[in-house]
C-alpha cells in the first residue's frame, strides 16, 4: 500500500499493511521547533533554520526528508493565516531562547521586553493591544486577555463575536485548492484539510488572539462560568459560529473536492486531567446540536472523515461524540483519568478512529528512558492497532527539551512493530 491507501484503510476501520504514522500533519500532532532542529541533526538530515508551521505553539514544519525517515503517511493543508490573524507573506528570522534558529511569518509583529518575554500583536498591528506572550525562556505563546470587562446587564453575543468568525476569501480558497491539487497529484500521502473554524468554545480562540478589539465574555474563566450563568449567550455565539462554518465547508468542498480524506473540524478541549470541564448534560445542551449539524453536512456532502481534537478525560462524552458524527479522536490522552486504552478499544474501536495515544508526552517521552519509551510504544500499538481504526502519533505535540534519544527510540519501536 502507499501512504494514502494505508491511511484510508485505517480510517475506515480496516487493517492496513502496517500502522500509519502522523508527524506534523496538524497543529496537535507536531513537534516544537527546538526539538525538531535537534532531531534533524541527530538523524543526519540537513540542518537549517526551522520553518514555523504554527506560531502559537512554535511548531516546526516537518519536511519531506524527515517524513521519509520516520515513515510518516499524512500531510496537512494549512490555512494561509496564523493564530494571530497574520497572513503569510515571506519569512524572517526568529531565535528561540535556546538559540534554535527559526523562520517566522514576515508580517508577525512582536516586541522583546526587558525581562526577556515576547509580546505579539494581532494581525501584525502595533496600534492594537498585544494578544500573545511567550515568557522569558519559553518555547510557545500564551493568550493575553485583551478584551475590556463585559457588562452582564447588556450582553450582545452576536455583536461581540461578529469579527471572530469570517467567510473564507476567494484568495484563501484558491490557496487551499492549489495546495490540495499539488499534494494529491504529486504525492501519495493522505491529506488532512486543516479547515478549523468549528472549535466551539476553544480555550485558545475565545480570548481572540487574532482580533484587534475583542469584546464580550472572553477570559476563559468567565467563559466557563457563562455556561451556567448565561447559557443563551453561549448558544447565540455557537449559532453564529456554526452558520459561518457551514458556509465555509461549502467553499472548502468546492476548493478541494475529494482530494482530501480528512477534515480537521475542532480543537476544543473538553477534558481536564481528572474529568470533563462540565457535565455530559451541559455538553449535550450547549455543544452537541451544533457539532451534529456540522458533521451531518460533512457526511451528507463529502466522503471526508471528521477529525476532532480534545485533550483530557473525555470518556463521559464519547457516546455523544459517536452520536454526533465524530469519526476521528485525537490525541487519546491515556494518562487522563478513566482513559484506559483497552476499554477505549473494546468499547469504541469500531466507532472512533484513535489518532494518537502512542506515547505519553507529559512524562514518558520527555522524562523516561529510551527503554521505557520503547516499551510504552509497543504496548500501545498492541492494544490500539488491531483491526484498523488507528493512526500512530504521540499524545499531543512533542514539546521542547524532549531528549532526541527518546524520539529515536519511539520511531524505532514503531518500525519494529511494523516490521520495517
Amino acid at each position: 500500500m502507499n501512504s494514502r491507501e494505508r491511511v484510508c484503510k485505517a480510517i475506515h476501520h480496516q487493517m492496513p499493511d502496517r500502522v500509519p504514522i502522523d508527524l506534523g500533519a496538524t497543529g496537535q500532532t507536531g513537534i516544537n521547533a527546538s526539538t525538531l532542529y535537534r532531531l534533524r541533526e541527530a538523524m543526519g538530515l540537513d540542518v537549517h533554520p526551522i520553518l514555523i508551521s504554527e506560531i502559537f505553539q512554535m511548531l516546526g514544519e516537518v519536511e519531506e526528508d524527515l517524513r521519509r525517515a520516520v515513515g510518516a503517511d499524512v500531510i496537512g493543508i494549512n490555512n494561509p493565516s496564523d493564530m494571530f490573524g497574520t497572513k503569510m507573506a515571506g519569512r524572517k528570522p526568529f531565535v528561540l531562547s535556546d538559540q534554535t534558529p527559526t523562520l517566522i511569518n514576515n508580517k508577525l509583529e512582536y516586541d522583546v521586553c526587558k525581562d526577556g518575554s515576547i509580546l505579539v500583536y494581532p494581525q501584525g498591528d502595533r496600534s492594537a493591544l498585544p494578544s500573545g506572550k511567550m515568557p522569558a525562556g519559553g518555547y510557545f505563546f500564551d493568550n493575553i486577555d485583551h478584551a475590556p470587562a463585559y457588562d452582564e446587564d447588556n450582553l450582545t453575543p452576536v455583536e461581540d463575536f461578529k469579527d471572530s468568525f469570517g467567510l473564507m476569501s476567494n484568495e484563501d480558497a484558491r490557496y487551499v485548492e492549489n495546495k490540495a491539487n499539488q499534494l494529491f497529484e504529486n504525492t501519495e500521502y493522505a491529506l488532512i484539510g486543516n479547515l478549523g473554524g468549528a472549535g466551539l468554545g476553544d480555550a485558545a480562540m475565545v480570548p481572540g488572539p487574532h482580533e484587534k478589539n475583542p469584546r464580550g465574555i472572553r477570559s476563559f474563566d468567565d467563559w466557563l462560568m457563562a455556561h451556567l450563568l448565561f447559557p443563551d449567550y453561549i448558544k447565540e455565539v455557537f449559532e453564529l459560529q456554526t452558520s459561518v462554518m457551514l458556509k465555509n465547508l461549502e467553499i472548502y468542498r468546492q476548493a478541494v473536492g475529494e482530494k482530501i480524506q480528512i477534515v480537521w473540524i475542532s480543537g476544543t478541549d473538553f477534558g481536564t486531567q481528572n474529568a470533563g470541564f462540565f457535565s455530559a448534560n451541559t455538553f449535550r445542551e450547549l455543544y452537541k446540536p451544533y457539532y451534529k449539524r456540522i458533521n451531518d453536512w460533512v457526511h451528507q456532502n463529502t466522503g471526508w472523515k471528521t477529525f476532532y481534537h480534545s485533550c483530557g478525560s473525555v470518556m463521559d462524552y464519547l457516546d455523544d461524540f459517536v452520536d454526533m458524527g465524530v469519526d476521528i479522536l485525537n490525541p487519546v490522552q491515556l494518562s487522563a483519568k478513566g482513559m484506559d486504552a483497552r476499554i477505549l478499544k473494546e468499547k469504541y474501536g469500531d466507532k472512533l478512529v484513535f489518532w494518537g495515544g502512542g506515547v505519553d508526552t507529559q512524562h514518558t517521552l520527555p522524562y523516561g528512558t529510551p527503554g521505557e519509551v520503547r516499551s510504552q510504544v509497543l504496548e500501545r500499538l498492541e492494544i490500539l492497532s488491531p483491526g484498523g481504526g488507528y493512526v500512530f502519533n504521540t499524545i499531543h505535540n512533542i514539546v521542547a527539551k524532549t531528549p532526541v534519544e527518546n524520539l529515536m527510540a519511539m520511531f524505532d519501536a514503531v518500525k519494529e512493530y511494523n516490521g520495517v
